[in-house]
């Protein structure tokens, strides 16, 4: 669970910002994307596939 507490003189603004900053940086916002909607299974083994496919040719030249 992510907690914020206001640091002196901060505006909710600012802690809005910091808040949705540590949500990208657990992932959640990703997490939450995702699930969202409905994916069939096929969908996601060919969305897994496409992600390993790339991964492999960044891996192959080097970058």
């Amino acid at each position: 669970m992510i907690k914020v507490k206001a640091r002196g003189n901060e505006s909710v603004e600012q802690m809005l910002r910091r808040f949705k900053k540590m949500c990208e940086k657990e992932g959640l916002t990703k997490d939450i994307k995702r699930n969202s909607y409905y994916e069939k299974p096929s969908e996601r083994r060919r969305r897994r596939m496409r992600k390993s496919a790339k991964r492999a040719i960044m891996e192959r030249t080097g970058l």
